[in-house]
Formats: structure tokens, sequence, C-alpha cells
């Protein structure tokens, strides 16, 4: 009886011990850890997940392969996810309620429209997940970084660039992107201060549904409405000029400037062979894909993020379109 009495006080004192050892990062002085704190995760316990536009064309492909890439240097998990095409913003909204839901430790979102995503991200905000911004900025109080272009600046490049090409008295339409959407919004505004700048007529402005078969039906409604009188194309991406090139094929319309936006390849090898796409805006999409996991790795270890990371642009011709062709593979790998 009396070695069973000596075990029970010895099994007591041991769980008093171990519940006071619980407690010993609650006081002052205590280790940071305790609490409610909980110390920053291996690299290889990082986990992000990335929510693009879609996965569904040449640009968002190749901020994926930025993201997957700096996942490797880093040795952290990445998850880009995006939905079949860049209209489907419920499917998107759907997909980062998701990521959250999954356990993601931050979650990087390029939103096709920033309204519709800002309750879904707000979530995370609200959880201490960090929200980082890629190419177009969410905007939402409490987000920690914005990865991207100005789209403003960049596109005035690109209308300027055409401005000069069409020469004085040249007149312009815009082929921009989604209703409402914020990227698009920008680089209309880009084109437009440019067309203004250089004394451009803007003769119309229309919704290409940031797709190609959208942009050529667009395309031909504008042929139509304006018969012989456009000189230049501004559009909102380079699948955007794609379509509009097809309606003026379709057309037998040959004195036409087409400029893109984004810098595909696919976009540059027309360029260089001489079609009717004359330029291309190029972002650095590798670069913002590796950027934005870069960022997001350092806001979940607690280290210091710039609230806006700058990303250059060039426009690119066919005078230089080789030389940035040369670069596209070498990222590639």
């Amino acid at each position: 009886m009396k070695k069973i009495f000596a075990l029970i006080l010895t099994l007591a004192m041991v769980l008093s011990l171990a519940a006071c050892g619980g407690n010993s990062g609650s006081g002052s002085g205590g280790s940071s850890t305790g609490g409610d704190a909980s110390p920053a995760p291996a690299d290889g316990d990082v986990e992000i997940a990335v929510v693009l536009k879609t996965l569904a064309s040449e640009y968002w492909g190749y901020v994926k392969t930025g993201c997957d890439a700096a996942a490797a240097d880093l040795g952290v998990k990445v998850t880009v996810v995006g939905p079949g095409a860049e209209s489907d913003i419920e499917g998107q909204v759907s997909m980062i309620e998701q990521q959250i839901g999954a356990g993601c430790d931050a979650i990087v979102c390029a939103p096709n429209d920033a309204g519709a995503a800002t309750a879904a991200l707000q979530a995370a905000i609200d959880q201490s997940i960090p929200v980082l911004a890629v190419d177009t900025n969410v905007g939402i109080s409490g987000q920690t970084c914005f990865v991207g272009t100005s789209n403003v600046d960049a596109a005035k490049e690109g209308g300027l660039w055409a401005a000069q090409q069409a020469g004085s008295g040249a007149k312009a339409v815009v082929i921009y992107g989604q209703e409402g959407d914020n990227t698009s919004n920008m680089r209309r505004e880009g084109y437009e201060a440019a067309c203004s700048e250089a004394g451009v007529e803007v003769l119309a402005a229309l919704s290409g549904q940031n797709t190609t078969d959208g942009a050529t039906k667009t395309m031909e409604d504008l042929l139509n409405a304006y018969p012989g009188q456009i000189n230049i194309v501004l559009c909102h991406n380079d699948d955007t000029a794609i379509g509009a090139m097809n309606a003026c094929k379709s057309a037998g319309v040959s004195d036409i400037i087409i400029v893109g936006f984004d810098g595909n390849e696919s976009a540059v090898k027309l360029i260089m062979d001489g079609e009717l796409v004359k330029a291309t805006v190029a972002q650095q999409p590798y670069e913002m894909g590796y950027q934005v996991v870069e960022a997001a790795v350092k806001a979940v270890k607690g280290e210091s993020v710039d609230e806006v990371i700058n990303a250059p642009v060039q426009v690119v011709t066919a005078e230089n379109g080789q030389a940035y062709l040369d670069n596209l593979a070498a990222m590639k790998g």
C-alpha cells in the first residue's frame, strides 16, 4: 500500500511540473514563442498558395514558372492555381477560399476582380495570414506587398511608340480587357494618355473580354464602324492583339499597327515574322512570380517586406525581338 501511495504521489508531482512547464512562456521575460505567438516555420514547412487570373495563357504560365523556380530555390512548397478564364471571377474567389481553408502560410493573388476577391482575402488577414498581390493590385487594407508593373506607365510607353510609327493625324482604337478589371482600366488609361499627348484621336474603346475570339469579334465591329480610318490598335494583352490581327487579315486590312501587352513569345514571333502585330509591351512575368514568392516567404518568417516591388517593362519590336526571345529561352532553362 505504501508503494502504491508513493507511486501516485510521484505521478501527481510529474503532472504538476508538466503543467507548470506548459505555462512558462506566458509570464514576463518568457520565450517569444509562448502564449499566442509561434515560431516561424522552417523552409521545408512553409506553404505558399498562389491564385492567378488563369493558367490558360502563356503569360500566366511564365508567372507560374517563376513561382515554381522560387519554390525550388528556397525549398518551400508553392501551390499555383487559377480558373480556366479571366472572366471566371466567382471561380477564382472559390479557389482563394479553398486555399485559405487548406491552411496555407501566405496567399498570393492576381485578382480578376479586386472587389470580388477582397472579402475572401480579408479572411486570410483576419487569421494573420500574409496576403500579397502580383501583377494586379488588390489594395486591401492589411495587404503585405504588391509585386507588379505600373500598368498606366507601361501602356503609355506602348502607345507613344505606336503614335511615333503612325505619324501625325493618326487615329486609334483601344481594345481593353474584362469590364471592371483594374488592370484593364489602368492600361486603357495609359494608352489614352499616350494618344492625347501625341495628338492621336481615339475613335473608340471597347472590351475584347481578354480572349482572342472576343477581340476578333470586337475588332470586326470596329472595322465596320470606322472603315478605312483606323491606323493603330492598342490592345489589353497579346491574346487580344492576335484576335485583332485575325479580324484585320480576314477583312483584308494590312496598313495598320497593332500593339499588344505582356511580351508573350507567340506575339514576339509574329512581330519578327512581319505580321500586323508590330509591338508588345513586355512585362517580366517570370520575375514577378519569383519575386512574389520570395516576398511571401519573408513575410511568413516575420522579415521586412517592401510594400511595393516594381517590375520593369520594355516595348518589344522587330529591332529588339530576337534578344528578347533569347532571354525568354534562357529563363525557361
